[in-house]
């Protein structure tokens, strides 16, 4: 733990996950000196060499020191079976311990969501966004960036397997793809990797780990966030255990959720958003009866 957060108690930002979307926001949030800002991590450092080697992640990724090694619930449309689901639990999230493909999302999901509402989330909308944090090695193109802080890089190995694969796919109809996130991501092609060099590139390594050098950013690691603390409708810090040490920090902004897809909503969830039933059953005081929370 950042020996910085000994000195304030109340941020301006707190931000629960170091991840993929936490080490960015801190990052950019940061860029205001009069902003102070708290990254809470439930893992620890990036100090172990696995973490750093691109092919590391097969020691990494089910490894409990590194990743929450969740289950997904049984599923009929896999014979009943369960999921291995791990997710990262270290400075940097899942990024630090994925196999480092770098791929985005749709553009007909982003539509969909800003034709659903979600205002400002369009592929158009987040475009300039993804450039901006992104510095591709390929060519260059308008949907590609290459000034931001995460390298990407082109697939760099050949194999002939992979070669006929291709091919088959080709023979099938299905259109060549230099670039899966260019214009389109139909078709079939090499997928791109966060590599810097010859070592991972992670949002710790891109984005997280330079910021740390601004006074006003704080990290602390192997801190477990049990519930965001709300005060008459509105989210005024996180209840932390660190330690065996049971704490509230006050956030005097906002608090912002960036623990991935399996954590957020289980965050919302402990702090009494989402299915009142579900709640109710396990003995969680209803703030707000959200359905689709963890749905």
């Amino acid at each position: 733990m950042s020996n910085k957060s000994d000195q304030l108690s109340t941020f301006d930002y707190v931000i629960v996950g170091s991840g993929s979307a936490g080490s960015l926001v801190a990052t950019r949030l940061s860029e205001d000196p009069n902003c102070n800002v708290l990254v809470i991590e439930a893992g620890g450092p990036t100090n172990d060499f696995w973490l750093r080697l691109p092919v590391g992640y097969f020691k990494s990724i089910y490894n409990k020191r590194f990743s929450h090694l969740y289950k997904t619930e049984a599923s009929d449309t896999i014979a009943g079976r369960q999921m291995d689901a791990p997710r990262g639990r270290v400075v940097g999230g899942s990024s630090s311990i994925n196999g480092l493909i770098f791929i985005r999302g749709q553009h007909d999901d982003l539509d969909d969501w800003s034709k659903q509402g979600a205002e400002g989330w369009s592929y158009a909308d987040v475009l300039p966004h993804f450039r901006r944090f992104e510095h591709f090695e390929g060519p260059a193109s308008q949907y590609r960036g290459q000034h931001g802080g995460l390298n990407v890089s082109q697939l760099r190995n050949q194999n002939v397997a992979c070669d006929d694969w291709l091919k088959a796919a080709f023979g099938t109809g299905l259109p060549r793809n230099e670039d899966f996130n260019g214009a389109s991501s139909f078709g079939v092609g090499e997928y791109q990797l966060t590599i810097k060099g010859h070592w991972r590139e992670s949002a710790h390594t891109a984005f997280l780990g330079p910021a740390l050098e601004r006074p006003n950013l704080t990290l602390m690691t192997r801190t477990q966030v049990t519930r965001v603390v709300i005060e008459y409708g509105r989210a005024t810090g996180v209840e932390i255990v660190h330690n065996g040490e049971r704490k509230i920090i006050d956030a005097a902004a906002e608090v912002i959720l960036s623990a991935g897809a399996v954590q957020s909503p289980q965050l919302l969830q402990l702090s009494g958003i989402g299915p009142a039933s579900l709640l109710q059953k396990h003995g969680i005081k209803v703030v707000q009866d959200a359905p689709e929370v963890g749905e």
